[in-house]
């Protein structure tokens, strides 16, 4: 829920979250519905291969913080909803358990090796093909990231090739955006806001721009945002 969600309110996301209840209850199935936040992109990644190398280095215990409580929440409930595990606090222990010791990680590359895919990539044998232009979006003032639009920030990934704006457009794989300051964290004039990776070297200035003004700076310290909401 929020704005980079297709509920933008909370009280929408909760009437979805009834109806999906009573949808599950018919077809006899318990049904849980966990409501995130998606007021600012969960991660840093944004675009396929950008958000690709951070699940393999979250599946190596490098995860960011909003990543994992997002990830311990629904894996909790998806090992009760399977009859695995009564115990939410438990089957979290079990998730960090299994990113600790790498199974997770050897699970996504039998994943993707069953799939066809080819799994050198993740294991760093083969180099990903980068995007040819790596710009930075530098801070123009000193304070605090007060909003950092969710909405906003999918649209421009899409402008710079990550997504489609027609279903006969292709997707450009190696672009995006990566974000080095979220919402409550301080920023200093010349700190490194985010990095934009472009295949189009205007597309990609205009995109440090427009992320630029996306990037709304407070005086005042701010809170983070809650990512689990209920």
């Amino acid at each position: 829920v929020g704005s980079g969600a297709f509920m933008k309110t909370e009280q929408q996301a909760r009437e979805l979250a009834v109806m999906m209840n009573k949808i599950g209850k018919l077809g006899n199935k318990e049904t849980v519905c966990v409501l995130t936040n998606m007021e600012e992109p969960v991660g840093y990644a944004v675009g396929n291969m950008l958000e690709i190398q951070e699940v393999v280095e979250s599946l190596k215990g490098n995860m960011p913080e909003d990543v994992k409580e997002v990830v311990l929440e629904l894996g909790a409930y998806i090992i009760k909803l399977a009859g695995k595990g009564e115990n939410l606090e438990e089957n979290k222990n079990m998730i960090l358990k299994a990113i600790e010791d790498r199974a997770g990680y050897h699970k996504f590359l039998e994943l993707v090796e069953r799939q066809g895919g080819e799994i050198a990539y993740i294991t760093g044998e083969k180099e990903w093909k980068k995007a040819e232009y790596s710009l930075p979006v530098v801070s123009e003032h000193t304070g605090w990231v007060q909003e950092l639009d969710g909405e906003q920030v999918g649209k421009l990934s899409v402008e710079l090739g990550a997504g489609r704006m027609k279903k006969e457009d292709g997707i450009d794989h190696s672009v995006g955006i990566v974000l080095h300051k979220k919402v409550g964290d301080k920023a200093e004039i010349g700190d490194m806001l985010a990095t934009i990776h472009a295949n189009n070297e205007q597309i990609g200035k205009q995109a440090v721009e427009r992320l630029r003004e996306i990037y709304i700076i407070a005086n005042e310290s701010v809170e983070k945002h809650k990512v689990v909401l209920g």
